[in-house]
């Protein structure tokens, strides 16, 4: 059976490093048959509604932000896998061409040399940048989720709408939560359809979004996928991460941070020890 890991929206540089670095070595560790990447791989702030107005609108990002993804993150999954790798782009994502196109449409013309796919060097990293709805097994896409329209605070909720009037089943990311909800149609004795949306949660640390006010309050859950795929079905699996960075995986403890008698954190050859 195929094994796919499905992350979202780590959104560097605003992302988690202890999430970040424990999913990249699980994936080294894990070798799945593929990985997707399902959008907003990169914030990229300074061109958005969020800095517009501010000094952060002149502030000159894009670049360095780009670099510290090919860094931090491209360049290290690399490093443990080498097997079929694909990202889908996200409303974050798309920032700096939309706002070129808005505010220089003189040089529109130019607005694809900023796609996300080229300021990340995807060809240079072997990365396939995958549509949305992007087929993954029977009666299952990805998407990113901004594509559509209509949020509910409901882990999973949204993704199942999407998939009850696609007609497949959606794996998304978007919405930050991590979820699964099925619903089923038919009768008994007749034709029956089970269709199922998953949400896959984010990477990011929700204290850096300063969109979201004091407190940074915001119904997330920090999360990746898991999908069991055959000739016949998609079995999905949410995976949840713990504030530590850590999470379960198929029975094996991922990231756990040591501790000693005294309950202390230590490393773990003194754990060992």
């Amino acid at each position: 059976m195929k094994r796919i890991v499905v992350i979202s929206d780590t959104q560097i540089p605003y992302h988690d490093p202890r999430y970040l670095k424990t999913v990249i070595d699980f994936i080294g560790s894990y070798q799945p048959d593929e990985l997707y990447q399902i959008g907003d791989l990169n914030d990229y702030d300074t061109p958005s509604r969020w800095s517009e107005g501010t000094r952060r609108e002149y502030e000159q990002r894009v670049k360095a932000d780009s670099e510290a993804t090919k860094r931090i993150f491209l360049g290290p999954i690399r490093d443990v896998y080498d097997g079929p790798f694909g990202i889908l782009e996200g409303n974050h994502d798309l920032r700096p061409r939309t706002y070129l196109s808005a505010k220089a449409p003189a040089l529109a013309e130019y607005a694809e040399d900023f796609h996300f796919s080229r300021l990340l060097d995807f060809d240079g990293f072997g990365v396939n940048l995958c549509s949305p709805f992007y087929p993954v097994g029977p009666d299952t896409v990805l998407l990113h989720g901004h594509e559509v329209k209509g949020i509910s605070q409901e882990a999973g909720r949204t993704a199942l709408r999407h998939a009850i009037k696609a007609g497949v089943n959606v794996v998304m990311g978007h919405t930050h939560r991590l979820g699964v909800v099925r619903s089923g149609t038919g009768y008994e004795g007749g034709r029956r359809v089970v269709r199922w949306g998953m949400e896959v949660g984010h990477l990011m640390a929700p204290s850096k979004a300063g969109y979201l006010g004091p407190g940074g309050v915001a119904n997330w859950q920090p999360g990746i996928g898991l999908l069991y795929v055959d000739d016949a079905q998609v079995a999905p699996y949410c995976v949840d991460i713990a504030g530590d960075g850590s999470f379960v995986v198929e029975g094996q403890a991922y990231g756990r941070v040591a501790r000693g008698l005294d309950g202390r954190f230590v490393s773990r050859g003194a754990a060992r020890d």
